[in-house]
């Protein structure tokens, strides 16, 4: 309860502290805790409340000997990336010059009498980075953070469950990422307070089901919120 206290300001759980000091074994007192301890206590901590991932970035430019001691933080999962070929074969894709899907292994040039020299020289470069890593490394260290480290899914909450639009006919117009385990009540403030607060039901537009306030979201979901008005 001490730390319970003493910790909430940083976004921390009783229940991330629980698991926290069963991790680390620690004197039952408190004021028997040295620095070592404390310092045990703080990884543990902020592994359980501020979970990392790392973005190994400009690994366009380290030689494998470099990434390979990234790789081995102990810890830690480390992606080796390049945000700068990530942002280029994005702004490629823009100006239709190549067909690009962010986290591919490769990519098509659409209009190669369009390039200039050093355009294709520069997209060459890029190839080759891809074909020896699998990907620019920018989406998978971003779904990786998302889906796997803080086991977020995603749900797409709709006006119009038969069409999955909503009033103004935008197919799935909206995408929330809400932790697993959600439930339909936990989508419907997610979306707006008073969609919570005036909960009646909820819609599975992929199996057109009715469900009730606690049941369990699963990723993918479209959903319908059923609220008074």
């Amino acid at each position: 309860k001490v730390l319970l206290g003493r910790l909430t300001g940083l976004g921390l759980s009783e229940m991330q502290i629980h698991m926290a000091l069963r991790e680390v074994p620690l004197d039952p007192k408190m004021a028997r805790w040295s620095r070592e301890d404390l310092l045990r206590l703080a990884h543990a901590l902020r592994r359980r409340g501020k979970p990392m991932i790392l973005a190994a970035n400009k690994a366009d430019l380290a030689s494998p000997d470099a990434l390979d001691g990234l790789s081995h933080i102990e810890g830690y999962r480390t992606i080796p990336t390049s945000a700068e070929y990530e942002l280029a074969l994005r702004r490629a894709a823009t100006a239709s010059l190549i067909s690009y899907e962010p986290g591919a292994s490769s990519f098509q040039v659409i209009e190669p009498t369009k390039l200039t020299p050093n355009q294709s020289k520069a997209l060459d470069t890029i190839a080759s980075f891809l074909q020896k890593h699998g990907s620019t490394g920018v989406q998978p260290c971003l779904e990786e953070a998302v889906f796997k480290l803080l086991n977020l899914i995603v749900v797409f909450p709709v006006e119009d469950e038969h069409h999955w639009t909503d009033k103004n006919g935008n197919v799935l117009p909206d995408a929330f990422l809400v932790p697993r385990g959600s439930t339909a009540v936990d989508v419907a403030f997610k979306v707006h307070t008073d969609l919570g607060n005036h909960f009646i039901r909820a819609i599975n537009a992929r199996t057109k089901m009715v469900v009730g306030r606690d049941h369990p979201v699963e990723d993918g979901d479209v959903i319908k919120i059923v609220a008074k008005a």
